[in-house]
């Protein structure tokens, strides 16, 4: 039944997807806003278009994470690679300092104008920026994400925080992006990430969260939206993505994607932490 309905879901045009998660949400919407338990700085629930479970509690939990696995500091240097509406963000904004600096971008204009409104706005070193990328999940048009080269100089963030990214990009497009947080993180500079990883010789995926359509390193839940969840070959991350770039792994703790019990997991999907170790090999 739940495949069906991510099937369903899938199947409309990346327009009508956010506009029939607004129409669900629009009766519980109004009502929060007319009982006055709209919070400014929490979107409204048919606006959120990234990640499940509740939208402030989600956001805080990682924040604790980067305090813990990823050495952030109250005057780091953030990028939020896929900042969606504001979940990372909004958090970070009560614990960095007038010295650190939080930037963002997002495929997604919706959520770049959201957070430009209600973030920035209140918090000017915190930035988002709106960039047109080509993904079948959200848009039929725009940049190739393999092609796209971050705008921002060498050297500028502490953390790259790349959070339901790379479980909706193919093999090319995440291999672009690891190039450019080698180039644009500091020495010493952190990525927490997320993916649905799986060892090379795994063809049993759990019930209801299958990837059926195999590409070799990387396989996809939905051959017809290719972006829709992507998995990666575990042993594709280790060589081809972390040490020709130049990473070593610091941490990676398993999803209840997998069926593990929830209360023995920190993320529904795999959180994998990354430390710039050395220079991208040649």
């Amino acid at each position: 039944m739940k495949n069906l309905g991510r099937k369903l879901f899938y199947s409309l045009p990346p327009a009508l997807r956010f506009s029939a998660r607004r129409l669900l949400y629009l009766p519980l919407d109004t009502l929060e806003l007319l009982a006055g338990k709209k919070d400014r700085m929490t979107p409204p629930k048919g606006m959120i278009y990234t990640g499940s479970g509740d939208f402030k509690k989600m956001g805080e939990m990682q924040l604790g994470y980067f305090k813990e696995f990823c050495q952030l500091k109250e005057d780091s240097t953030v990028l939020d690679i896929g900042s969606g509406i504001g979940r990372t963000a909004i958090p970070l904004t009560k614990f960095l300092t007038e010295q650190g600096h939080y930037e963002g971008f997002d495929v997604v204009k919706r959520g770049i104008d959201w957070c430009q409104k209600n973030i920035t706005s209140k918090y000017p070193n915190f930035q988002f920026q709106y960039i047109p990328l080509n993904n079948d999940l959200y848009r039929k048009d725009g940049t190739n994400p393999d092609q796209f080269i971050f705008p921002y100089p060498d050297s500028s963030f502490n953390l790259a925080v790349v959070n339901s990214v790379f479980t909706h990009m193919v093999a090319d497009e995440v291999e672009n992006y690891f190039n450019e947080m080698a180039r644009v993180l500091k020495p010493g500079g952190i990525i927490y990430a997320t993916f649905f990883l799986y060892e090379e010789k795994t063809g049993h995926f759990p019930d209801g969260f299958d990837f059926p359509f195999d590409y070799g390193h990387y396989r996809l839940m939905d051959d017809e939206v290719k972006s829709a969840n992507v998995a990666f070959e575990k042993g594709y991350l280790q060589k081809e993505l972390v040490e020709e770039n130049g990473f070593q792994i610091r941490h990676i703790f398993l999803g209840s994607w997998r069926g593990l019990p929830k209360e023995d997991c920190k993320e529904f999907q795999d959180i994998v932490i990354l430390e710039k170790t050395s220079a991208k090999q040649n």
